[in-house]
């Protein structure tokens, strides 16, 4: 049952995104733009570089913070906060570059509601604790 809720958060958070980047698309008139699933679509060789190393720190924060966890037995907000600062840093440096050096700066405002509404959704799902995930 519990795999059904987090599945069905998931599928919520993503239709919430979709409608609001849909909406920004018609408010503010930005083109569409051919991103795969996965998007490793640099603006320039600065952008690949940064991007890189704020996910391979990311990683391993994330990992010295799983530790933390494991064997220290840290409370597992400090890891929830870590991966939603992390997340806000990632979506940020996106968005940056998008605005400053693309040839489509507006794609840095949904990059930058993406992230809203994401990091809301989380903390909105965690807060309530909709999952019914007990931790301390």
């Amino acid at each position: 049952m519990v795999w059904l809720k987090i599945g069905l958060s998931f599928v919520i958070l993503f239709v919430w995104m979709s409608l609001v980047k849909f909406s920004l698309k018609k408010i503010f008139k930005i083109e569409k733009e051919k991103q795969g699933w996965v998007s490793y679509n640099h603006i320039n060789k600065l952008h690949q570089k940064v991007d890189w190393t704020v996910r391979i720190t990311a990683m391993l924060a994330l990992i010295t913070i799983i530790y933390l966890l494991m064997f220290i037995e840290y409370p597992l907000n400090f890891f929830w906060g870590a991966w939603i600062l992390l997340t806000v840093i990632d979506y940020s440096v996106r968005g940056f570059f998008e605005w400053k050096y693309s040839d489509n700066p507006k794609q840095s405002i949904l990059t930058m509601g993406e992230m809203v509404i994401l990091v809301i959704g989380i903390v909105v799902i965690l807060q309530f604790d909709m999952l019914n995930l007990v931790y301390y």
